[in-house]
């Protein structure tokens, strides 16, 4: 029985839909919507914000609250409630280090632009590898 379920988010149509597959298919586990900033890269790129606030853990806050806020009306529209939080770091490592605590993975196939998933790799397809628990992709 899966009774705990992990879901990664950011503010993609994909992830979005991952979390509707999450609730549609487990309505009774407990859901735990994960948004996770990336930490400071190489390339910096979007990270740079966050390495150069005041307050790290605020400005990664912000940076989720759009994507959360979005989690939350659609668990509302499944009369569901979920549980969010909010980590900072390589999105792949965090998510499967998070995976231990959980019975299972539901994500979205990929995200954001074309480029970003060229530089920044695919995160899916690293979770389901690295993943101690199954995972669904959701596309």
């Amino acid at each position: 029985m899966v009774a705990r379920v992990l879901v990664p988010v950011d503010d993609s149509e994909m992830a979005m839909r991952a979390l509707r597959h999450a609730l549609d298919t487990f309505p009774d586990a407990e859901i735990t919507v994960l948004h996770v900033s990336g930490g400071p890269s190489p390339m910096m790129g979007a990270a740079t914000d966050l390495a150069l606030s005041d307050d790290f853990e605020e400005a990664a806050e912000e940076r989720a609250s759009d994507a959360l806020d979005r989690a939350r009306a659609i668990a509302a529209e499944y009369d569901a409630e979920v549980t969010t939080e909010v980590r900072v770091g390589p999105p792949a490592r965090i998510i499967v280090d998070a995976a231990a605590d959980f019975d299972a993975v539901v994500l979205g196939s990929h995200s954001g632009s074309l480029s970003e998933r060229l530089f920044v790799g695919n995160v899916a397809e690293k979770v389901v590898r690295r993943s101690p628990v199954p995972v669904t992709v959701v596309r």
